[in-house]
Parts: C-alpha cells; sequence; structure tokens
C-alpha cells in the first residue's frame, strides 16, 4: 500500500512538472490579473514597490509553487483552494513568455 502511494506522489510531482512546459501563457496572463498579482509585480512582473521582479525570468514551477503557498515578507499565502498548481503552471507560462528589455546599447537616448 505504502509503494502505491509514494508512486501515486511521483506521479503528481512529474503532472506538475510537466506543466510547466505546456502551461497556457495566454490565460496565465489572465490569471495573474484576475489574482491581483500585477498590483504588487506589475503587469509583466517586472516588479515594483511591493512586489518583486518575476519576469522574463521566473523562478522554476515548483519554486514558484512553494513559495505561493507559504511566502515570506508580506504577499499572502494562496493555498491550493484559491488557485490550483494548473493556474500556477499557467502564470508561470506567462511570466516565462515575457521579452527580456532590450540593452542599454540599444536605446538611443541612453547612447547620446
Amino acid at each position: 500500500m505504502r509503494i502505491i502511494v509514494a508512486l501515486m506522489a511521483v506521479v503528481a510531482a512529474g503532472f506538475v512538472v510537466g506543466q510547466s512546459k505546456s502551461g497556457n501563457a495566454e490565460n496565465g496572463k489572465k490569471l495573474f490579473v484576475k489574482f491581483g498579482c500585477y498590483t504588487c509585480h506589475g503587469y509583466q512582473g517586472q516588479g515594483g514597490g511591493a512586489g518583486a521582479k518575476l519576469a522574463p525570468k521566473p523562478l522554476a514551477l515548483a519554486a514558484l509553487i512553494a513559495y505561493v503557498r507559504h511566502p515570506s515578507g508580506s504577499m499572502p499565502p494562496f493555498t491550493d483552494k484559491v488557485v490550483t498548481d494548473a493556474q500556477l503552471a499557467d502564470i508561470h507560462a506567462f511570466l516565462a513568455s515575457v521579452p527580456a528589455p532590450p540593452a542599454v546599447k540599444q536605446i538611443p537616448l541612453l547612447n547620446q
């Protein structure tokens, strides 16, 4: 019986990790707004006064999920009843899809 439970846990962990590659970025962008993430982290995950920079290179999905469930600082925890792991995979896909800003050398006003 313990072996079956352990096997189920491994399969479930693989499912969550696998979602990081198949998360829906478009839905993740909607969820990022719906859950109010933008209020602290900015609409593109660029960070702000109250929230850390999340994009364009987000934490690994497992680390993101762990932090959202048990954050430090002023961020409130979001249980799986509020936001599911699948929804967090979509949010992760959105954050990963945010393009990096241009290099300083490519900004004309900064290179005069």
